[in-house]
């Protein structure tokens, strides 16, 4: 899986070495959010989750994501119809793959977490489609204030 991030991308908040990342992360999260790669369908450990909370990103733990959002989208992973804030998720252009996409970041830490389609539900009739893999869940009760 290459890398098909813009060189002239602006800098995130959070940067660090390739090497960093790598030992913060692990082989699979390192190979999904800096490689731009994706996990099997109905295979991560959030497609089929109900819990309370917020989903934050894995590789710098921003929050992301609230369970109020996530919906079945049948697609085999997480999906949700809205990011927390819009500001904390950043979107490019993604024409890898031999289609044309709209990818989505983690906007602090430039983390590739899935894709966002115009296919979801009501109200914002979005469908992020993000990899378990690049997220970590936050119970309720211990999410950041």
């Amino acid at each position: 899986m290459t890398d098909h991030r813009d060189s002239n991308e602006p800098p995130f908040l959070v940067e660090k070495t390739e090497e960093e990342w790598r030992e913060i992360l692990g082989e699979e999260a390192y190979r999904i959010t800096r490689q731009c790669g994706t996990e099997p369908p109905f295979t991560g450990k959030y497609y089929d989750h109900h819990d309370d909370g917020t989903y934050h990103c894995v590789a710098c733990d921003a929050p992301l994501f609230d369970s109020e959002t996530k919906y079945d989208s049948r697609s085999g992973w997480p999906s949700f119809y809205d990011a927390l804030e819009k500001e904390r998720v950043a979107t490019r252009t993604d024409s890898s793959a031999g289609m044309i996409r709209t990818e989505v970041l983690c906007a602090r830490c430039g983390a590739h977490l899935g894709h966002v389609f115009p296919d979801g539900p009501r109200p914002t009739g979005l469908r992020y489609c993000i990899n378990s893999a690049a997220l970590q869940f936050h119970p309720r009760d211990d999410t950041d204030p």
